[in-house]
């Protein structure tokens, strides 16, 4: 049979290897790349009517009083974020720009204030937080039958942290390199890979149960193993199926949803990833009392 269980030093170190440098891009300020939605501030898309070169948009807006702008170009419209502007401060900067590149089209503005910005990323805190110890409390209750039951709760919560960083440390990254900004949706988009990676973690927990209670062996570690090789295909199937649609829908999907599904798509491997090699690495330890051995390549 395929001896998966023993090779968890492999699986260790390759989550280092994508985890850390994420991490370090967390410690080194900014972190992430904030939206407005949790700085505060303004951001509008705007489409020329005339064609218009990046450096006279940024020259023009710097003229307007607005040389701290985040400028990025999407095809022939141009996304600005903005310190907060007010009604008459948004229509004079139109104004502004009209005068001097010709017609413009507002294709999208959004302004928060200061005050909302904090709770948005208080409440968003929270959620995770509440999503997290639901999570623990519903899978020791699941699996309430079984030993130690709360064991398979918590191992089930190294796995989502496992994939929430994974995902944050990618953001970073892609933060800094590309400019890719944090928001609201952002927000969802974790929550729902949260419920995707636990779904596939209580999956392969199942079969780990079912197998327990059969007596397949009375070696903890070879009922895991076979449980894993039995969950494989599956969770790879259903992963896949769930990725080729999210993927579409990245390259397809159009700019409003393509940080959405971005987190969907990392995540989705992530956790595909943590519920067959994180988890279930973790519970074997644990269970068998080998945590002075958790870098042996032996089960």
């Amino acid at each position: 049979m395929l001896d998966l269980v023993s090779r968890r030093l492999l699986y260790f170190v390759l989550s280092a290897v994508v985890i850390v440098p994420g991490l370090i891009s967390l410690a080194v300020p900014p972190g992430l790349n904030l939206g407005i939605e949790f700085t505060s501030g303004s951001t509008m898309t705007v489409n020329f009517g005339n064609p218009v070169e990046m450096a006279q948009v940024r020259e023009a807006l710097e003229d307007a009083g607005q040389s701290d702008v985040i400028l990025q170009r999407t095809g022939d419209d141009f996304f600005m974020r903005l310190r907060e502007l007010s009604p008459d401060q948004k229509v004079t900067l139109e104004a502004q720009l009209a005068q001097r590149l010709g017609p413009l089209v507002v294709l999208d503005f959004a302004s928060v204030s200061a005050i909302v910005s904090k709770e948005i990323g208080r409440d968003a805190g929270f959620a995770i937080a509440a999503a997290a110890v639901g999570i623990l409390l519903y899978v020791a209750w699941a699996f309430r039958r079984l030993s130690k039951p709360w064991r398979y709760g918590v191992s089930a919560i190294f796995a989502l942290v496992h994939d929430v960083l994974v995902v944050l440390g990618l953001f970073s990254l892609l933060g800094r390199v590309f400019g890719v900004q944090v928001d609201a949706t952002f927000i969802a988009a974790i929550l729902a890979v949260v419920g995707y990676s636990v779904n596939n973690t209580v999956v392969v927990y199942d079969r780990i149960r079912e197998n327990t209670v059969r007596g397949i062996s009375r070696d903890y570690v070879q009922v895991v193993n076979q449980s894993l090789v039995e969950s494989l295909v599956r969770s790879l199937n259903t992963s896949l199926t769930t990725l080729f649609v999210v993927l579409a829908l990245f390259l397809f999907g159009g700019e409003t949803i393509r940080y959405f599904t971005l987190v969907f798509i990392i995540g989705i491997t992530a956790g595909t990833y943590s519920s067959l090699f994180v988890s279930s690495q973790i519970l074997v330890v644990w269970e068998s009392r080998r945590w002075g051995r958790i870098w042996t390549r032996t089960a």
